[in-house]
């Protein structure tokens, strides 16, 4: 299977309180061309910092990306200059960020906006931008193409906003679009549409795509592969099938036992306790281990390594499955 991206040990710090803090350590993953990768895990986890790391968006100072490789393609993104970055960056690898009311420039039209991504990476001006731009908002299900086009982001819904987003990610037809919560604060109904979208969208423009989630019935239903996080280090990773047949990691259980079930209505929702450590109070061992049920004194003292199960598609960070 082609290789669209390969990152390898990323290490990913940030200066807070005259300390150095762990924001991501040893992520490791490959994602191969047309595939979707879900990367999964409560609020905390690292996934975004993982995805801001592929694109170079890590703020500096405070962050910094002390070490590791990203792959895309023949080019190694950390080696790049920023100039150099800046050619890769919307053009051949896409990103749409979470919330787009705070991502879309306010003070600008949703279609200079989408206009400036065609300017900048295809040299597309004018008339040919807006025509190209008009012909985008249709693929990603806008109908008012007018009205769209002229509003600025606070005249649109939630839903139409996401859907611009999705459009000027698309507009130069990346190979690589990492979505980042792409359905966050909508309700389920368009959240369904969004997300056939996208799909639609994967398979007519043989994108591979990275999908940022804390919903295991979405990564059940797009991703191809899956990667848990936690603490900003993989705890698991399989095929999505596998996964969810077939948990390791006591994490990945709690957080499988957690969605709502209609033949569970009548009992209470599974909770995890406890909560996702701060950067700066990772405890030693194994990170997950106050908060797990097959804690032991190991777990507490020594760090587990990512161990190879099922003749190497099924990855886990767990010391009972060494």
């Amino acid at each position: 299977m082609m290789s669209c991206l390969s990152v390898k040990d990323l290490q990913v710090t940030f200066s807070i309180q005259k300390q150095k803090a762990r924001a991501v350590s040893g992520v490791s993953f490959d994602l191969g061309d047309t595939r979707t990768l879900g990367i999964v895990g409560e609020s905390g986890c690292g996934k975004s910092i993982t995805a801001l790391s592929i694109m170079r968006l890590i703020p500096s100072p405070p962050g910094k990306i002390e070490s590791g490789t990203i792959h895309f393609g023949e080019k190694e993104l950390l080696s790049l200059s920023e100039k150099e970055m800046c050619k890769v960056r919307g053009k051949s690898i896409s990103m749409i960020f979470q919330d787009p009311m705070t991502s879309l420039n306010p003070v600008f039209t949703c279609g200079n906006q989408i206009a400036e991504a065609l300017r900048l990476h295809k040299g597309i001006r004018g008339k040919d931008a807006a025509a190209l731009g008009m012909e985008l908002l249709g693929e990603v299900g806008i109908t008012e193409h007018n009205r769209a086009w002229s509003s600025y982001p606070h005249q649109l819904s939630g839903g139409m906003r996401q859907r611009i987003m999705i459009a000027m990610a698309l507009s130069c037809s990346p190979k690589l679009l990492i979505a980042d919560e792409p359905t966050t604060a909508l309700d389920v109904t368009v959240q369904a549409k969004l997300l056939e979208l996208l799909k639609k969208l994967q398979d007519s423009k043989n994108m591979s795509m990275i999908l940022i989630t804390h919903n295991l019935g979405i990564v059940a239903d797009m991703a191809h592969d899956v990667m848990v996080m936690y603490a900003g280090e993989v705890m698991e990773s399989a095929p999505s099938q596998i996964l969810f047949d077939s948990p390791l990691h006591p994490y990945t259980a709690s957080l499988l036992k957690t969605i709502p079930s209609i033949e569970k209505r009548a009992e209470r929702l599974t909770v995890i306790p406890g909560s996702v450590p701060t950067i700066l109070d990772i405890p030693a061992g194994c990170p997950f281990h106050p908060r797990c049920e097959k804690s032991t004194k190991r777990c507490e003292t020594e760090h587990p390594e990512l161990h190879c199960v099922d003749g190497g598609k099924h990855h886990v960070r767990c010391h009972h499955y060494e």
